[in-house]
């Protein structure tokens, strides 16, 4: 899928780590961070489906309407290298 995108995202003001996927919701990368960004989010880091491993998260199926939780806890994100933690979930950028 082309528009396969992940986020991993801060949220300062509630103190809470998200990663969030979106299968065909938005044309653009960008698109999809602007949203997070508008929603109060502090993105961290931004991957195209090509970009990333999948860690110990599956990829979503196609939807065009929603953006996709996989993974929140409270406090930042852990990014090591090339290895993001979310809670118990991770996933490695290439």
């Amino acid at each position: 899928m082309a528009n396969y995108y992940r986020i991993t995202a801060y949220h300062p003001a509630e103190d809470l780590s998200v990663i969030a996927d979106s299968n065909g919701k938005f044309e653009k990368l960008w698109e999809f961070s602007a949203y997070m960004v508008s929603k109060g989010f502090k993105v961290i880091a931004v991957s195209r489906e090509e970009n990333f491993l999948e860690g110990n998260m599956p990829k979503i199926g196609i939807d065009t309407d929603k953006i996709t939780i996989l993974a929140y806890a409270k406090g930042e994100p852990n990014v090591t290298r090339n290895k993001i933690i979310v809670g118990d979930k991770d996933y490695f950028t290439k």
